[in-house]
């Protein structure tokens, strides 16, 4: 997200869609309340009236999995009604480009143009643009290349700029602007009633409501959260709102932005640093044996032509010289050929129950995860997890992983995996940082000792380390420089401290004979060279921990910054933690001003251009200063560079970087009770997973009840901890399924009901929540029944036991993001 939640105060209407932020982030209601308390409008976009829509102005019923269809027919309706701001997307949108010719969406096929059957996946070249011209790289004294020049800088060539070519008129029909629009015209309010299942009147509401944010001086908010990402197409489900955002020019606006709500948990700390498969820390692309074969390939192919990604390689390189420190230099690539290069094979999460279960995966570490309780298809999961041969459960409490072969389903004398259970630190028992949904670092301060033989996780991994490096400098084995070339020099006293890993992150000036006592602390990310002057493990997080006059004291540095100022009463409060990059409270705050660099509404003032000089409330996010090559700096006028993180430097409608889609178009859940009404094809051509065996798709003939899944406010997590709280269990004592009064009488089912809940993958059985909350749709003319199932149960533990309902959930994924399909799919119910 590009703001924070206190942002939210400043909407003038905001709209929820997978999320019940009421409950599962309650915090965050605080300041949608806020914003109400000043007039704004509230809209819950829900299969289910939640808690949130309890005190919400408009509720508007939503079946699970058509999230695409409902923002396709809001983009539709905006631009039919003339609600869109014009200047914003002329200005800064890539609106304005010409979109490759040969570029194409068929509707009988529901397919884009560049599918390559044979490898089953997108070739994405004619969805990008057309050429007017190719400019060479500026490597010349203050050009954006000038520092490949400098010693010490590995060797690689400079992207060329292939500027687009332009129609600033519109007129042109490939404009992304214009094909952006005809994608959409078939997202009709009455198509998208008969998709979705609401009724015509309440959906136009909503798309009214929300389309008065195009007004200059009027800005929406999006909340989302794991209701709209757990779909195998979630990516797109988060492209298309930020595609009505865009359109309604609620980017990088004080109240706008679209906002995913993330929890305790350290959702966005884990993503900051690379936890998914595919990543290397702050937001880099981990190297591919295919394309990064070599530091110059990597460098060459992931290195923009313009906008800030030019800086790239001082990232990169300022990373690989922290991970291996002396021993990285520029005669061997920094280190480059001892970083593990990702091959053919896919290990993404559920990737790798397939590989257990084939036998190529033969051990198995998990760190604060318990996939035999939440992984999708946890039945199969646990199947696969038997025929390891050994496991490591790193957590809290004994969880269904580190027990899984006392699921119901499984005979412990057939398995004969060793499993080791290391007790770790609870968050209170143990100091470090944690990163929020603002992408606000704080500072968390040990409270307690751990307890037992309970060790922080950072323990753990500094005395596996120290073991793996023991028997490398002993025994030897397979390429032994990628171990023990590592730095791995975090240490206080013989102890590992996190404090030294936050200079780490923070980033330094390398000095070959320096300590965490001595180094210098680099202040911002504008420092680092690819030159192998610096050392930095996350570049976002540079200047979080710069204090080097006391750097072992967080409550000094910026991190525990603790100030309640707030001048400009739009919730910036720039004192209060470390907003990553560089403080930033609104990222692409340029956006917040017209293209003269005056503010879309004088009240909601982020940056303003006085006609000489740029007046700021927060840090600049977009090149605002030039330095000459004497050292001059001058102020840079008004331009349409609001996105620097783009090579354009302009957000995009029409795009290539996405694996399955230049544009959301709305496809069906893997099992749906229906057909899809908006093209001719199913599901995404780029599921993944779809074909293994294990998947067992429903028919709907069989399961035609739609399902969601959710959380409750008294549970966490699998519950594996909040379940062994008494006082929760007495709130929450089992857990449920929800549905509606008329499915209830139609199984002749009864509030407080055992029910059994199966399909092709799992049979469940659970309490009957008979309630009004949940209504039977309308789908294309025909009665379509939605269930809701929290997921917090196991056999684990001892106040409250229950079956694992994400035995039922299939395990099929989203192409970019590898998430599985948790938020719709299909069962039938019984009286037990």
């Amino acid at each position: 997200m590009t703001g924070h939640w206190n942002d939210f105060k400043n909407a003038d209407v905001l709209i929820t869609c997978g999320s019940n932020n009421v409950e599962n982030h309650p915090e965050s209601a605080r300041w949608v309340q806020a914003a109400r308390d000043k007039g704004a409008i509230s809209i819950v976009v829900d299969p289910r009236y939640t808690r949130t829509a309890a005190v919400a102005d408009v509720y508007c019923p939503l079946r699970p999995g058509t999230d695409i269809a409902f923002w396709g027919g809001m983009i539709n309706y905006i631009i039919q009604h003339d609600m869109w701001q014009k200047e914003y997307v002329i200005t800064y949108t890539n609106a304005t480009y010409l979109i490759d010719p040969a570029y194409e969406f068929n509707v009988e096929t529901g397919m884009f143009t560049g599918w390559d059957e044979e490898h089953q996946k997108y070739v994405t070249t004619s969805w990008g643009y057309q050429t007017a011209e190719t400019v060479a790289p500026n490597t010349g004294a203050g050009g954006a290349f000038a520092y490949a020049l400098r010693p010490g800088t590995p060797a690689f060539t400079p992207p060329d700029k292939l500027v687009p070519k332009r129609d600033m008129t519109l007129q042109d029909p490939q404009c992304s602007f214009n094909v952006f629009k005809r994608h959409y015209e078939r997202y009709d309010l009455e198509t998208v009633c008969k998709v979705c299942g609401m009724d015509s009147q309440t959906l136009e509401q909503v798309y009214r409501l929300y389309g008065q944010s195009g007004a200059r001086d009027k800005v929406g908010a999006i909340l989302y959260a794991l209701g709209q990402t757990q779909h195998h197409y979630g990516s797109q489900n988060t492209r298309i709102m930020t595609l009505v955002q865009l359109l309604l020019g609620n980017v990088g606006v004080p109240g706008g932005s679209v906002n995913a709500l993330r929890g305790e948990p350290n959702v966005q700390g884990a993503t900051d640093m690379a936890m998914l498969v595919y990543d290397f820390p702050g937001y880099l692309k981990w190297p591919t044996a295919a394309s990064h074969a070599t530091l110059r390939e990597w460098l060459e192919h992931e290195t923009y032509s313009d906008g800030y990604y030019t800086n790239k390689p001082k990232f990169f390189i300022s990373a690989l010289k922290e991970w291996y420190g002396e021993h990285a230099t520029v005669e061997n690539d920094y280190g480059y050929d001892w970083l593990p290069k990702i091959g053919s094979l896919d290990f993404t999460t559920m990737s790798t129950f397939e590989h257990m279960d084939s036998g190529l995966i033969k051990a198995y570490f998990l760190w604060g995860m318990n996939p035999a309780n939440s992984t999708a298809n946890t039945k199969f999961a646990r199947q696969a997890m038997s025929k390891l041969e050994w496991l490591v459960v790193v957590d809290w409490v004994e969880t269904e992983s580190a027990c899984f072969w006392k699921a119901p389903d499984l005979n412990p004398a057939e398995i004969q995996t060793e499993v080791y259970y290391l007790p770790a630190a609870l968050i209170y028992e143990k100091m470090g940082s944690i990163v929020n949904s603002g992408r606000w670092l704080q500072w968390r301060y040990k409270a307690v000792e751990p307890a037992d033989l309970a060790k922080p996780d950072y323990e753990i991994c500094d005395l596996l380390w120290k073991e793996i490096v023991r028997l490398y400098s002993t025994e030897g084995g397979r390429c032994p420089e990628a171990i023990l070339n590592v730095k791995w020099d975090y240490h206080r006293d013989g102890v590992i401290d996190p404090r030294c890993v936050a200079m780490a992150l923070n980033g330094y000036k390398w000095d070959n004979a320096g300590s965490w006592e001595t180094r210098e602390l680099l202040s911002t990310f504008g420092d680092l060279g690819a030159d192998g002057t610096t050392a930095c493990a996350t570049w976002i997080y540079s200047g979080f921990y710069a204090n080097g006059s006391a750097r072992f004291d967080p409550s000094q540095q910026k991190v525990g910054g603790r100030s309640l100022e707030d001048k400009t009463g739009l919730g910036l409060y720039p004192g209060w933690a470390y907003a990553w990059p560089l403080n930033r409270r609104i990222l692409y705050n340029r956006a917040s001003a017209d293209a003269a660099g005056k503010p879309w509404n004088p009240e909601r003032a982020v940056v303003e251009w006085t006609g000489s000089e740029w007046a700021t409330n927060d840090v600049p996010d977009f090149a605002f200063q030039s330095r000459a090559a004497d050292g001059t700096v001058s102020w840079i006028p008004p331009n349409d560079r609001a996105f620097m993180m783009t090579w354009e430097q302009n957000a995009r409608f029409v795009c290539s970087t996405m694996k399955d889609m230049p544009l959301p178009e709305h496809y069906e859940p893997f099992e749906s009770p229906a057909d899809n009404l908006l093209n001719g094809r199913q599901n995404s051509p780029c599921i993944m997973f779809a074909d293994h065996p294990s998947v067992k798709r429903s028919d709907p003939a069989e399961y035609p009840i739609a399902v969601t899944t959710y959380s409750v406010v008294e549970m966490w997590q699998t519950g594996a901890q909040t379940r062994g709280c008494p006082a929760l269990v007495e709130s929450r004592p089992e857990q449920f399924i929800e549905m509606s009064v008329e499915l209830a009488e139609e199984k002749n089912i009864s509030n407080g009901d055992t029910v059994r809940v199966w399909n092709n993958r799992g049979d469940v059985k659970l309490t009957a929540f008979v309630t009004r909350r949940i209504k039977p749709l309308k789908v294309n003319g025909e009665l379509c029944h939605v269930v809701g199932m929290i997921h917090h149960w196991g056999w684990a533990g001892s106040f409250s036991t229950g079956d694992t309902v994400n035995d039922l959930a299939p395990n099929v994924g989203d192409p970019n993001s590898f998430i599985p399909e948790f938020k719709a799919f299909l069962v039938n119910v019984e009286k037990a």
